[in-house]
């Protein structure tokens, strides 16, 4: 009889995965936060590296959410954030109307909004997945646990 490890379970690889992303999501906002002068050079075709580094920690932010998350409900809601955090970049190019996302007027206001759906969405969606990982492992550890009341 083989041992077979539960559909849900941590593995190496996960753990990798989860802690390429949480370095890659947190060098982006630590570069954005200090105002590192790399954010400002020019990637080939004139895209700043700073919104290049924007949309690549929000996409890690949320891809670590659809990693952690489970089948469900969830996972859904993981899903939707990394589309979101996919799409930010080519949706505030496309308001922005130029590679440097300067706004102007009504379509300044719009980016706000639109950024702001986008980041709460990935952080939201991460914090969910969290939320019922721990709820899952504690509901295990207390079923697995003989009961003191007997």
């Amino acid at each position: 009889m083989a041992f077979r490890p539960a559909r849900d379970t941590v593995n190496l690889r996960s753990i990798i995965e989860f802690v390429a992303l949480l370095a890659l999501a947190a060098f982006a906002l630590g570069s954005l936060i200090t105002g590192a002068p790399y954010v400002e050079t020019p990637l080939p075709g004139g895209l700043p590296m700073g919104n290049a580094l924007a949309a690549l920690g929000l996409c890690a932010v949320a891809a670590m959410a659809r990693l952690v998350s489970r089948r469900g409900m969830i996972r859904h809601v993981a899903n939707a954030a990394l589309g979101l955090a996919i799409a930010w970049l080519p949706v505030s190019i496309a308001l922005a109307g130029n590679l440097a996302l300067v706004f102007s007027g009504a379509r300044g206001d719009a980016w706000i909004a639109w950024s702001a759906v986008a980041l709460v969405a990935a952080f939201a969606s991460l914090a969910l997945a969290v939320l019922q990982r721990t709820i899952v492992a504690l509901h295990h550890r207390l079923a697995r646990t003989p009961d003191a009341m007997r």
